[in-house]
């Protein structure tokens, strides 16, 4: 049975194939698009998902969409009406686009899927275009968003029961759900909403210190070290009610995202004494502050939610998905708390593995299928590689069309030998193998790669590489045989979701900071032996690397470990400010030549920045800067 997963027209969009249990393929629609984010009908994704499985749209038993479009237009319909007339412009604004498009979603995506159809076979007869137009209404059916989010969670996991906890900025009507999953079914327990959200709260701050609101939040984590918490008391005072149980009220005359344009509105100024920065200003000690102040709070929720759920449903398993599962930070001090023995994290918890989770739906759910569990606690995300890869002949094809000089090294031992050389001697390495993660982290398939006992790594990664603020952290990736012996973290972390300290023993006893560097210019000094991606509180969002499940990768950090006795390399992802993560073999190599990485390496291709002057790549590759 081959169900696919959709998730569209707000923000993300991704589609997923299942065939039975099995997620043979997934990915989001702005790997091909190359539009960050992008919302559009996942058509490009979709097309990859039917390739990969080596079968036609009519061969699809189910069509699962993510959320449940008529509840949401409800929410926003009542919202509106309990605060007219404000928000009138808002309100005139979204209308047409609803009534054109969103409200009569199961017509819109019928139509969608005609146009692909009649794209994938263009010499169609019309009476059998005629049988799937009558089919394709059929398909489609349409799952809540937080239970497409819980499915996501727990359906993949390792676990045969856990406690299930989705937090996010809003569904129809829920943003944070407590549930609990075992065998194929999830009872859904308790819930918080609209417009009570941890998600909106947070983006809130993401807008008022001058990111972008559903990208930025990262930003806000990344920034928080710099600071002190100083505001959280104010934020419980006037914006948020926390109870001991987790569940929480705001104050929503704070705020301007529920009618307006805006997240925060003038009183919310006042509050603490000035607007919201102008995008790319220069930071503040009060912009520090505030990102700290509002991680601490957020953490101190997501702690009380995770204690209560463990109360309710006594399990020692948790699942975890929806955006606000992507801090990391949080993350790690919840897997310190020791609440639950177990933790396991959707790693693409946003809306696009609402599509993923929306399949899982309708096959366990609906369908009532029996759900099995790796004995060995093998999740079945098979490491999230589930995107595309390129056979040599494509791969040859794209680099001879733009001219590239390269080298096709056949034997992996010696290209990882050439490879691990350039990174102990500082070099800085694009790396696309095999298939594509499905998420937004990168893990060693579609990556660019540094040296973390470099000094000088991390500024030179964020200014001349990413073109990105000079405060971001870099991610490490170890060995997970090693991963004890260089940071505090004892158990297996392949989706770089969990936040933990250097080792001690790692760090330097005594670090000289002047008192007269301020905020972002304390982050050049060495902390610990691994520099490049120990951040300012001494903690990294580690990547564990294990032989099972990313044999190339670990082959290349064991390389690298043997000549430098360090078993962690520094792993960001391969794109540059404002553009997605790299997919095809020609994003790759666009990517490469619009940067300063010194070595780009395809599969068993490998190529040489200084050999490309004469290439006309460099003429016709032209980075323009884009702000995200």
């Amino acid at each position: 049975m081959y169900i696919l997963g959709v998730s569209a027209f707000y923000h993300d969009s991704a589609a997923t194939l299942i065939k039975n249990e099995k997620i043979i393929a997934a990915a989001q629609e702005e790997r091909f698009s190359r539009i960050k984010q992008d919302e559009s009908f996942p058509k490009e994704a979709i097309k990859y998902c039917l390739n990969e499985a080596g079968i036609t749209l009519n061969e699809i038993d189910f069509i699962a969409f993510y959320d449940k479009p008529f509840i949401k237009f409800e929410r926003l319909l009542e919202t509106y009406l309990n605060e007219a007339p404000k928000g009138f412009m808002s309100f005139c604004k979204s209308m047409p686009i609803w009534l054109k498009d969103k409200l009569f979603l199961k017509e819109t995506l019928s139509k969608e899927f005609e146009t692909l159809y009649e794209e994938l076979n263009p010499d169609f007869k019309k009476e059998i275009f005629k049988k799937f137009r009558k089919n394709i209404f059929k398909k489609i059916m349409f799952g809540e968003h937080h239970q497409s989010h819980a499915s996501s969670a727990f359906y993949p996991s390792p676990f045969e029961e856990s406690a299930i906890l989705t937090i996010d900025g809003v569904g129809e009507w829920t943003t944070t759900s407590l549930a609990y999953g075992k065998g194929n079914k999830i009872e859904f327990l308790e819930e918080i909403n609209f417009p009570h959200s941890l998600g909106l709260l947070y983006s809130a701050f993401t807008y008022y210190i001058g990111f972008k609101v559903n990208s930025g939040e990262y930003k806000v984590m990344g920034l928080a070290p710099y600071g002190k918490p100083i505001y959280s008391k104010l934020i419980k005072e006037y914006l948020i009610d926390i109870k001991d149980d987790g569940s929480f009220k705001l104050d929503m005359s704070y705020f301007n995202f529920t009618t307006g344009f805006t997240m925060t509105n003038n009183k919310f100024n006042k509050l603490f004494g000035y607007s919201p920065r102008k995008r790319e200003s220069e930071l503040t000690q009060k912009d520090m502050d505030l990102a700290a102040s509002i991680q601490d709070v957020t953490e101190e929720i997501i702690l009380k939610l995770a204690k209560y759920i463990k109360s309710i449903t006594g399990s020692k398993n948790l699942c975890l998905a929806g955006g606000v599962a992507l801090n990391c930070v949080a993350n790690g001090k919840l897997l310190k708390k020791n609440i639950f023995d177990n933790i396991w994290i959707q790693p693409a918890a946003g809306d696009s593995g609402g599509s993923l989770g929306g399949a899982y739906a309708v096959y366990y759910q609906e369908l009532n299928k029996k759900r099995t569990v790796s004995f060995d606690y093998l999740d079945k995300m098979e490491g999230s590689f589930l995107g595309p890869k390129y056979s040599k002949d494509e791969i040859k094809k794209c680099l001879d069309n733009e001219k590239a000089k390269y080298k096709y090294v056949e034997d992996e031992e010696e290209l990882l030998e050439i490879v691990s050389s350039a990174l102990a001697s500082g070099k800085i390495v694009g790396w696309h193998y095999d298939r594509m993660e499905f998420g937004p982290r990168s893990l060693g398939h579609r990556s660019i790669l540094g040296d973390a006992r470099s000094e000088q790594m991390q500024s030179i990664m964020n200014m001349k590489i990413k073109y990105r603020e000079s405060f971001r952290p870099f991610a490490p990736s170890v060995l997970k045989e090693k991963v004890g012996e260089w940071f505090d973290l004892d158990i297996d972390n392949p989706y770089m979701l969990f936040v933990s300290s250097v080792k001690k023993e790692k760090c330097y006893n005594k670090i000289e900071v002047s008192d007269e560097l301020f905020g972002i210019e304390k982050l050049n000094i060495p902390r610990s032996t691994i520099p490049a991606v120990t951040h300012l509180d001494m903690s990294a969002r580690v990547q564990t690397v294990s032989k099972e499940i990313n044999p190339r990768y670990h082959k290349l950090i064991s390389k690298f470990e043997t000549k430098t006795g360090c078993p962690v390399i520094v792993n960001t992802s391969f794109n540059i400010r404002g553009e997605p993560i790299v997919c095809t073999p020609n994003d790759s190599l666009k990517c490469f030549m619009r940067t300063e990485i010194d070595i780009l390496v395809i599969d068993d291709f490998i190529l040489y920045k200084e050999l490309q002057a004469d290439s006309k790549l460099i003429s016709d590759w032209k980075y323009e800067f884009q702000l995200d």
